[in-house]
């Protein structure tokens, strides 16, 4: 396969590990993917859950938690390449990219929201720092285009699409994530890379894409490189390895999972999800889950109105507890059988 080249920087191989949070994608991971010739990336979602000092200065102990982890990734990594992902939502949006900038981050993919201010959040690092909006339709793909070109200048150093099939939040609505078929996404896809193309001709320059969403083997890749783009992000089936930093309970349960348990939801913000059905979600199914302490992570998020915290969730799945947390997942999670490593998923993916 192909190099993906972001600027001037290359992954060996055109695949991106998906971040994936809270906890689940950590500097274990992306440290191993990146040495494996991909692109590993941390989650900066609440990813200070495991510092001393999380639950009395979440602020700091996130920023505290990015930069080692971010650290610790690219020293296992060597000359690989390591990126974060930051969600626009999240209250601590612009000190987690300085943050991420600072501690030496090759890239960051940034979507949940629409990343206005990156360009001008990774001032002074543009060498060193890669910047890829997310986006799921060539409308939003013009308009984040659009408002860099105007506001700030410049223009994407790679473009990340995520597809309805992706885990966690989904850029569609619940109607959308039932009604759009394969085919008619392939168009979506095409029609978003005509746009980047678009950009990338104004500025001189190739801007990588990367599709992601349902891309489970080497010929779901293939097929995207065919309709023209550059690489895959792919998240679900870097659960199930021994280097990925979520719990073996939380694996366990994505090796458990079947196709009828994997279901659409609505998070505390409003947005559908994917998620493997468990006993939590039977329990908010049935009422509010109270919400006993506010760690302010999502803007959008009222605390008092939310069905139940979804840190909270989020962390008790990662750490094992899989009846009364989380799990986000891809909607391949079902095809899922066995536990392997990082470098054997590579070889599988990217070798005939």
């Amino acid at each position: 396969m192909k190099t993906l080249v972001i600027g001037n920087k290359t992954a060996c191989i055109p695949v991106i590990q998906g971040g994936m949070g809270v906890g689940v994608s950590l500097s274990g991971l992306a440290g191993a993917v990146a040495g494996a010739g991909g692109v590993g990336v941390i989650s900066a979602a609440q990813i200070g859950f495991q510092e001393p000092n999380f639950y009395t200065n979440c602020h700091e102990a996130n920023l505290r938690a990015l930069k080692k982890h971010i650290g610790k990734a690219k020293e296992q990594a060597k000359d690989g390449l390591v990126g974060v992902n930051i969600m626009v939502a999240t209250r601590e949006y612009a000190a987690q990219v300085r943050a991420s900038c600072e501690a030496g981050a090759d890239l960051i993919i940034s979507g949940a929201g629409l990343p206005a201010e990156l360009p001008e959040l990774v001032k002074g690092y543009e060498e060193q720092t890669k910047i890829a909006p997310i986006v799921s339709s060539s409308k939003s793909a013009r308009v984040i285009l659009k408002l860099w070109d105007r506001h700030h200048h410049r223009t994407a150093d790679m473009v990340v699409i995520e597809g309805p099939k992706a885990g966690g939040h989904l850029g569609f609505s619940r109607e959308q994530l039932s009604t759009v078929t394969s085919e008619e996404y392939d168009r979506e896809i095409q029609a978003i890379i005509a746009v980047v193309k678009e950009y990338g001709e104004k500025y001189g320059c190739a801007i990588p894409v990367a599709v992601a969403g349902g891309i489970y083997d080497r010929q779901d890749i293939l097929h995207v490189l065919e309709l023209g783009a550059d690489g895959v992000q792919m998240a679900t089936r870097f659960v199930v390895t021994k280097e990925c930093d979520a719990s073996p309970e939380f694996k366990q349960a994505y090796l458990d999972a079947d196709a009828s348990s994997i279901e659409i939801i609505k998070s505390p913000v409003g947005m559908p999800g994917r998620a493997v059905h468990n006993a939590f979600l039977e329990k908010v199914a049935q009422g509010q889950v109270p919400v006993k302490r506010c760690l302010s992570c999502l803007s959008a998020c009222n605390p008092a109105k939310a069905p139940y915290c979804i840190t909270q969730a989020l962390i008790a799945a990662v750490q094992g507890d899989t009846e009364n947390g989380l799990i986000f997942c891809g909607s391949n999670a079902a095809r899922l059988k066995q536990m392997t490593t990082v470098p054997d998923l590579i070889k599988e993916l990217t070798t005939v």
